[in-house]
């Protein structure tokens, strides 16, 4: 598998949606020495300071047993509800829980529905539980309306900035981010930023980005230990991505010192693993990360370690599983599980018809990058390479969509476009996938040689 997964960077909008409701409360809090949850046991909101021995989950569970108890008591009270959506989006982030995102939506709504004015936090966290989702779109018009309210408030801007970015209208992202400018290194900001950078090819202003975002995490006394840990995966994965290993291991390991059962950063250890090849251990952190939620990325890294050990049994066991998780799902597909099946060559048809579905509503330029190995695998190599070129067009040096444009050259006859891509690909990371890597060298070697390469 390459750097886990991609659907978790669309967790940004969520995160930070979720980082400024619990900052904003929790300095209110601070000041009026009022507890948030008006309660004696811990909330999510103080879980920073809860004792060792609470797990994140456990406090969420006690503190939406709470809210989920007074709402039922006094249904028109806004202020719960917005709590209870606030909560369950913190639990997808423990969990993984997909439903929670929903119960989140419910809840956000219910409390729109009770006031609507003064209430712009839970139209921020509809927005929020829409991209947790996956439906842009929706996010969007959200994250629209809620600028148009109010566009003095920095983070509804950058909302709106990074639904646009999902949905891959980057003129229009871009013109927000460059109006956030003086606001860049706030914990709301930077890590969109640094993605919209990392798009465009800027990855060392990204990294320092990412790196300023994750001391200013440690340093904020309001954040929950799982939300610093957030920080520190982001970077991780980030380093990872572009060959940086030593510097994603430190990332990811002081992020489990923050959050052990973090089932991200384990995830992502597990792929920092089966990059360098340690298949052992990659198992071991993503049995660790399936234990707490069964992503079918991980499952999918599964399938490729026990294959690449040999046992084509338990390869193909998980393979199954990821088939069950994924396949079955409507419309599009996570596009991590979609690259694990068009590796393989399986189930290539529906992925490109999902591709396909996919591309008209949301053009960014991973969606493009999926579309184009679909049609690739499919044999549709001068449609591919348009695919690609789109993916490309911004300047993106993520060394995966390289490769995808490499083979594409490739399989077109242009040996020599190919044998740069491929230079480019093992320039940025050398070991950018644990299979792909050798490819890309052995293909090179043998474009360097064909006639009529220079």
């Amino acid at each position: 598998m390459k750097s886990l997964p991609r659907h978790w960077r669309v967790m940004a909008g969520v995160m930070f949606a979720l980082l400024t409701t619990v900052v904003g409360a929790l300095a209110w809090q601070s000041r009026t020495g009022r507890s948030i949850v008006n309660r004696g046991s811990a909330s999510a909101d103080t879980l920073s300071t809860a004792s060792p021995d609470t797990s994140a989950s456990a406090v969420l569970d006690a503190d939406i047993a709470f809210y989920e108890e007074r709402a039922a008591t006094d249904p028109t009270s806004a202020g719960d509800h917005a709590k209870l959506a606030l909560l369950f989006l913190e639990r997808v982030r423990v969990s993984g829980d997909q439903g929670d995102a929903e119960r989140a939506e419910q809840a956000a709504r219910r409390s729109l529905a009770a006031r609507t004015r003064h209430n712009d936090g839970a139209v921020a966290l509809l927005a929020s539980s829409l991209l947790e989702q996956h439906r842009f779109a929706e996010g969007n018009e959200v994250a629209r309306h809620l600028v148009a309210r109010d566009s003095s408030v920095v983070a509804h801007r950058a909302l709106l900035a990074e639904t646009e970015l999902e949905l891959g209208n980057y003129d229009a992202s871009g013109e927000l981010f460059r109006s956030l400018k003086p606001y860049w290194r706030e914990l709301a900001v930077a890590p969109r930023v640094a993605r919209w950078m990392e798009i465009r090819g800027q990855i060392d202003v990204a990294q320092s980005m990412l790196d300023g975002a994750r001391k200013n995490a440690i340093a904020n006394s309001y954040l929950p230990r799982s939300q610093v840990a957030w920080f520190h995966f982001r970077l991780g994965d980030f380093e990872m991505r572009y060959g940086r290993h030593r510097q994603a291991r430190t990332a990811l390991e002081a992020g489990l010192g923050f959050a052990p059962d973090d089932y991200r950063l384990l995830a992502t250890m597990a792929s920092l693993e089966a990059a360098e090849q340690r298949w052992g251990s990659a198992i071991g952190y993503a049995t660790r990360s399936i234990a707490l939620f069964p992503d079918p990325a991980v499952l999918g890294l599964l399938s490729d370690a026990y294959l690449a050990q040999g046992d084509t049994g338990k390869s193909s066991e998980f393979a199954r599983a990821v088939a069950v998780l994924s396949l079955q799902q409507p419309g599009p597909i996570h596009r991590s599980w979609s690259l694990f099946w068009l590796d393989r060559e399986e189930h290539v048809e529906d992925v490109l018809a999902r591709a396909l579905e996919e591309i008209k509503v949301r053009r960014d330029i991973y969606g493009y990058d999926v579309l184009a190995w679909a049609l690739h695998k499919a044999g549709r190599h001068t449609e591919a390479k348009v695919a690609i070129s789109r993916a490309l067009a911004l300047g993106t040096r993520d060394p995966s969509i390289l490769f995808h444009a490499a083979l594409i050259s490739r399989a077109l006859g242009d040996t020599q476009a190919a044998g740069e891509q491929l230079e480019r690909v093992l320039d940025v990371n050398p070991r950018f996938h644990p299979r792909h890597a050798s490819v890309a060298r052995a293909v090179l070697d043998s474009v360097k040689h064909s006639p009529g390469t220079s």
